[in-house]
């Protein structure tokens, strides 16, 4: 639960400045391009400092290093709800990213240790339910702080984010590295960052699920972003309206993230190797599936309908293919791993609503050339299903196997104490 509230708290970040951006404008007379520069600083910022953060992750006491961050963050959060000023405010933001960056890579090697890999595929579909349902909650509650203050939508944040520092770091407890087989993996202080980056971007299925989930998070992020504009222009209905109807994605997003996790771990133990790999592959296929009929149906109530089960597979995607990642990958190098994830990925959504809007005024910046641009791509999750189900599927055995003898390799018997 705590790890699920820790990657909450970015989502629901990001979505409060979504919702103070009325009041934002108004009291520091900033306009929309200035709003959403907050949110691309924190995440461009968080970017680099993610490469920062997956190796110290694979080397300091990761529960330390997550409450400290999460402390940051806290007074990031209390600095920007008494800013006096735009630049102010921007400062924090800086702040905020180099201080979120940090719990990606940390909740992923905790992840690894804290569960047994037979159990990471639901454990990281109950991280993601939280992530989801955190960021419904960054919107309602700073909506309606927003209406009495927008330094009240980031005062609460920060209250939450001291609260959480407190929880993880008297309630968590240091696992031990490469509790995958019981053992203590030896340490090895002066090892090459370079090299290790190296190594993860080697392993040819890893590389295969950066590149599918890179894909599968353009096209959703292009779908949050012009979501709305499209419904608005093809069933001609109000905003409040679509902006309601975007939320049975949500629900079925939500639904997809509880239920193929335990899919994958149930085919897993029956002997299924290449599971998690084949789920989320088949959940990129259906998401297609489904969304091509969403963008064709002429009825409204039709065209939801689709789009429920559209998102029940998009958000499907996810617990399987992470579970994978660290399936792998040496329990050592889980933070680097997911650092370079973390980066690429961050560059993907930062491209896509320029790519989307891109193509729409090339098409003629219509509803129907919105429409077509969603049509164009749809590819994006046609190719990640490829990638999965046609490459990944043949190489994800051999890279787990060499992952579980690298763990043999650089074992002792000496149990590690647990840190706190």
């Amino acid at each position: 639960v705590l790890l699920a509230l820790v990657v909450g708290l970015q989502s629901a970040d990001a979505g409060t400045v979504g919702a103070l951006v009325v009041p934002l404008t108004q009291s520091l007379h900033i306009n929309n391009i200035q709003v959403g520069l907050l949110v691309t600083v924190s995440t461009g910022v968080g970017a680099v400092a993610t490469l920062v953060a997956g190796p110290l992750a694979d080397r300091t006491v990761r529960v330390r290093l997550l409450w400290m961050a999460l402390l940051l963050c806290s007074a990031a959060m209390a600095l920007s709800a008494a800013s006096p000023s735009y630049g102010w405010l921007l400062a924090c933001r800086v702040a905020l990213g180099a201080g979120i960056a940090v719990s990606g890579p940390v909740v992923a090697s905790l992840v690894g240790d804290y569960f047994k890999p037979a159990e990471r595929g639901r454990v990281y579909g109950l991280v993601l339910a939280g992530e989801g349902t955190c960021t419904a909650i960054g919107l309602l509650v700073a909506g309606e702080l927003g209406a009495l203050s927008w330094r009240l939508g980031f005062g609460w944040l920060a209250a939450v984010g001291f609260l959480l520092s407190v929880a993880v770091g008297t309630l968590l407890r240091e696992p031990s590295r490469g509790s995958r087989l019981g053992d203590r993996v030896t340490d090895a202080p002066h090892r090459s960052v370079w090299r290790e980056l190296r190594w993860v971007a080697s392993v040819r299925t890893n590389v295969v699920l950066i590149a599918a989930s890179s894909f599968g998070y353009f096209f959703s992020t292009g779908l949050s972003t012009f979501g709305v504009a499209l419904l608005c222009g093809r069933f001609e209905i109000g905003q409040s309206v679509a902006t309601m109807l975007i939320a049975v994605l949500g629900v079925g997003a939500l639904t997809g993230v509880l239920t193929t996790g335990r899919m994958a771990d149930w085919l897993t133990h029956r002997g299924h190797i290449s599971a998690r790999i084949m789920v989320g592959g088949a959940a990129f296929l259906a998401a297609a599936v489904f969304i091509l009929p969403t963008l064709l149906a002429d009825s409204l109530v039709l065209a939801l309908i689709f789009a429920f089960f559209a998102g029940t597979a998009m958000g499907g995607v996810n617990p399987p293919l992470n579970a994978a990642r660290l399936d792998i990958v040496h329990s050592r190098l889980w933070g680097t791993a997911e650092a370079v994830r973390s980066t690429l990925v961050s560059v993907s959504t930062g491209l896509a609503p320029v790519v989307f809007g891109g193509v729409s005024a090339a098409l003629g910046d219509t509803p129907g050339a919105l429409g077509d641009t969603f049509l164009i791509m749809l590819v994006m999750p046609i190719v990640a299903a490829g990638l999965l189900l046609v490459v990944a599927r043949r190489t994800y055995p051999r890279d787990v196997a060499t992952a579980m003898a690298s763990e043999v390799l650089t074992a002792t018997t000496e149990p590690e104490r647990c840190r706190t």
